[in-house]
């Protein structure tokens, strides 16, 4: 290939200072840090939360399925690129990207927090070291900043900071602080997220309950399967609740929650729609749900061969490869071996969209 792919979903590692260093005075004494654990290594304690979140998961991208330990790690030991912006673009060129969007990765977790204000507090502090780890390379380390969703008003706030800190797009927490995301109200949001040409991003694991892995039905090893299910969610609720009908430009991206489903979801949305909604009393919509997933949801996908094998089912545009460095779930430092694997019968054009195009028109990187 004479282009390298585009990571349309890759992580940091929050460094132990990320949030103390950064966060609001009021805050800081309660602000996330990292502790040794005696048994679980190295931990990322959040005020207000049960469960810590262990770093041995959180950066085993390149670690032997046999290898991978949710706890024990220390961070020294983790990749350094994962707050080093000065590595990462070296882990870049072992993997042959030529670019990534970066996500948070305790800050996914913060996205579940009860507290709002905390949240705040934790994001614009996340926000403020992010822009200096992309300020290193900002057209290979591209950054999604975070907003609490505390309300309208603060939302679109948040929206023109973010934009004014250059980052290029915006993860989203799974619930707001007001109703739901389907809610009129919103509706200046997304007016706001179109006019500065924000595409805004819902990632696996910041929706409240959609994280099974800690209560599954059966093994443990069941839990995986439904942690899609909260952004599945999310997008139906977009669709069905008419927001693409009346916020026709607003695009956005269902993260990390694989796509090769997608068709199907899609047809299962027209037949809800076609056979159910009088006594559902779903909303009259001036097209079928699937054209609206079509035209204004994006995915991202790592290792996922069922959307490159129903890729001709989707819109052209629908389709974002990511190697989710440094996560457990990653494809690297085997990402060009995955694709070669998994893309052998896709005509150039379209796979280059997919592995590059895609990401690269939607976030106006370059080409």
């Amino acid at each position: 290939m004479d282009w390298r792919p585009i990571s349309a979903d890759s992580h940091i590692t929050e460094p132990p200072g990320c949030y103390r260093d950064h966060i609001d005075p009021a805050f800081r004494d309660r602000a996330p840090h990292v502790v040794r654990h005696e048994s679980m290594g190295d931990i990322y304690l959040v005020d207000g939360m049960k469960t810590p979140v262990p770093m041995g998961l959180i950066a085993a991208a390149g670690v032997a399925p046999k290898d991978i330990r949710i706890g024990g790690a220390r961070f020294e030991d983790l990749h350094r690129s994962g707050w080093d912006p000065s590595t990462r673009l070296q882990d870049q060129d072992r993997d042959g990207v030529a670019a990534e969007i970066i996500y948070p990765t305790v800050g996914m977790l913060i996205c579940n927090h009860p507290d709002f204000d905390f949240k705040k507090a934790c994001f614009d502090a996340y926000n403020r070291w992010l822009q200096t780890y992309c300020a290193h390379a900002p057209d290979r380390l591209v950054g999604m900043g975070q907003t609490a969703m505390r309300s309208v008003e603060e939302g679109i706030e948040d929206l023109q900071r973010i934009k004014a800190m250059g980052f290029r797009g915006v993860m989203m927490p799974g619930n707001p602080a007001e109703k739901d995301y389907d809610d009129p109200i919103y509706d200046p949001f997304w007016e706001a997220a179109v006019a500065l040409e924000l595409p805004l991003s819902w990632h696996i694991l910041t929706t409240s309950g959609d994280n099974s892995l800690s209560r599954p039905r059966g093994p443990k090893i069941n839990g995986f399967l439904s942690i899609i299910r909260g952004c599945q969610d999310i997008m139906g609720m977009l669709v069905f609740g008419g927001v693409f009908q009346r916020h026709p430009e607003l695009r956005v991206v269902c993260v990390e929650a694989d796509a090769g489903w997608a068709p199907h979801f899609m047809y299962r949305m027209d037949h809800a729609y076609k056979r159910h909604r009088y006594w559902m009393k779903g909303q009259e919509l001036e097209r079928l749900p699937s054209e609206y997933f079509r035209d204004h949801i994006t995915l991202t996908f790592q290792d996922d061969w069922t959307a490159f094998q129903f890729a001709d089912r989707l819109g052209p545009k629908q389709l974002m490869w990511a190697n989710d460095f440094p996560h457990s779930d990653s494809t690297w430092p085997w990402s060009q071996e995955v694709i070669d694997q998994q893309t052998g019968h896709l005509e150039p054009g379209l796979r280059k969209r997919i592995l590059r195009d895609n990401v690269a028109e939607l976030y106006g990187l370059a080409g």
